[in-house]
């Protein structure tokens, strides 16, 4: 649901470790983006400890504040395992304050740290189950990137932020949308659509595997290419290669098409990563 309170409310000093915003103690911030800052809070009804995003004001003006509502509405919708659920928003002042479960952390900061193939590879299906299932609700993210993707206990991911990077697109003046570095070429022009998604997921799961996120113009080899193939089966590195293509009429319509092509591909990936454990057990 999205609330409203009365004007004249400090936020500045709301946000304060200690301080109380609506039903929620702040506590710390998290940490702060080209959007929002994120903060982590009490929810001092329910008892629980949530994730707090309230956008840069330079982002929510009283005008876009009827966009924001129908996204919200939007994203509210959306029920699936690998999706994070929004568990309220409020409007205080004009300041749009979001609640969300809280994680423990972001898949960015995972990959800061050694990864396992495996751990990948169970990463990347979570990844396009999230994103398939958004693209069958006919939602397009266009901001997909590790930061977006929330890390929970058991290896559980869960993207969010659906329907707010729209919102954020629509309010931009200039044309380019998305997270540089993680955006389609096409994207960038103004023109979103399922098959930046595709791209921008073909990024996430190129660097997850390899440990280097290929940049314009995206020619191959790419960085890690050698890192890549040593990992995961030509059949595979395909359908990165796939989802990678600068035409984005040569990719995959969605992401569900990409699952697809995901899954076709893990029998080969299994024989390919117990030909590589029986070669490192002969040389040992």
């Amino acid at each position: 649901m999205l609330f409203f309170a009365p004007a004249g409310h400090n936020l500045a000093a709301m946000l304060r470790p200690g301080k109380t915003i609506g039903k929620y103690r702040i506590q710390r911030r998290l940490g702060t983006g080209g959007f929002a800052t994120v903060y982590r809070a009490l929810d001092t009804v329910e008892g629980i400890h949530v994730a707090l995003k309230i956008p840069h004001p330079n982002f929510l003006r009283p005008e876009s504040l009827g966009d924001f509502r129908r996204e919200i509405r939007i994203a509210a919708r959306l029920d699936h395992p690998n999706i994070l659920p929004i568990k309220n928003a409020e409007v205080y002042d004009g300041h749009l304050v979001v609640a969300y479960p809280l994680g423990t952390g972001t898949l960015d900061d995972r990959l800061r740290k050694r990864i396992s193939t495996a751990k990948c590879l169970l990463f990347a299906e979570q990844i396009l189950e999230a994103l398939a299932y958004a693209h069958w609700r006919r939602i397009v993210h266009c901001d997909v990137k590790p930061e977006n993707f929330i890390l929970f206990p058991d290896d559980v991911l869960r993207l969010t932020d659906f329907g707010i990077a729209k919102v954020v697109l629509r309010t931009r003046s200039a044309s380019g949308s998305g997270t540089i570095g993680y955006v389609a070429p096409e994207q960038a022009m103004g023109r979103p659509s399922f098959r930046s998604d595709v791209f921008s997921a073909g990024l996430v799961l190129y660097r997850m595997f390899s440990g280097y996120l290929p940049g314009w113009p995206f020619r191959r080899p790419f960085p890690g290419s050698a890192t890549l193939r040593r990992k995961v089966p030509s059949v595979f590195v395909d359908v990165l290669h796939r989802a990678l293509h600068v035409n984005d009429r040569r990719r995959f319509a969605d992401a569900g098409r990409m699952l697809e092509a995901f899954e076709r591909t893990l029998p080969a990936v299994e024989r390919f990563q117990k030909r590589a454990r029986s070669r490192r057990r002969r040389r040992r």
